[in-house]
């Protein structure tokens, strides 16, 4: 089937939120050391890690975790407390963090962003950006100019249903018009992008490297189901 319409996630496929020395200069452990590098690239992985749990967390904060994406409130609650249990004991440096990862002008686009999302409407492909988020990205894609080559975005937040869920991919489909069959998901997590293919969707898998290294990463994937 020709691909009609692709579907992008956001974080590690897109977009990525890369380590800034400035943000973790000043932040301490709890003995007031400061954080030696293999604890801050860990740091950075917990912040933005899309399925995975890297503490553990009690009941509530549990709940809190799986309901993140669709709750801005428990979205915060529940990374407050993975910094802390990550080493970061002050509320202050946590919640500074915590800034910094929701703030979309803190994220860089890979490489290949821009070209692809230009080439696909220009191409006449129809373009969405799917994501399991808990704040609004748009404005990541607005500062590059990105915005007016996506047809539409689909946040967790905002449609009440999260990836994997078929509902999800759904909503999705029917705000663009397409249908499952002519429809590429481009992700970066098998178990939450490719649930895509529950629908009838095609899936391509991307490597969510640090922008550095991903230079094509998404002409690849799309090349490989013959888009573009």
């Amino acid at each position: 089937m020709a691909i009609e319409a692709v579907l992008f996630d956001f974080s590690g496929t897109l977009f990525r939120l890369e380590h800034k020395a400035s943000w973790l200069t000043d932040l301490t452990d709890h003995r007031g050391d400061p954080l030696d590098v293999e604890a801050q690239a860990e740091l950075l992985r917990r912040m933005t890690a899309p399925v995975t749990l890297t503490v553990d967390l009690d009941e509530e904060h549990l709940h809190a975790w799986h309901h993140r994406d669709l709750d801005p409130v428990l979205h915060r609650k529940v990374y407050l407390e993975v910094l802390r249990q990550s080493g970061i004991p002050r509320v202050e440096q946590a919640k500074a963090l915590y800034r910094r990862l929701i703030d979309p002008s803190e994220w860089t686009p890979y490489p290949d962003t821009g070209e692809v999302l230009r080439g696909l409407s220009a191409s006449g492909v129809t373009v969405g950006v799917l994501s399991n988020i808990a704040f609004d990205i748009r404005p990541a894609f607005a500062a590059h100019g990105y915005d007016t080559h996506v047809d539409d975005f689909v946040l967790s937040y905002e449609v009440g249903a999260i990836k994997p869920d078929p509902a999800v991919f759904r909503i999705a489909l029917d705000r663009l018009g397409v249908s499952a069959e002519h429809t590429l998901m481009v992700g970066d997590s098998k178990e939450a992008d490719g649930g895509a293919t529950q629908l009838g969707c095609a899936f391509a898998l991307v490597d969510p490297l640090p922008t550095t290294e991903r230079t094509d990463g998404l002409r690849t994937a799309l090349r490989e189901h013959s888009v573009l």
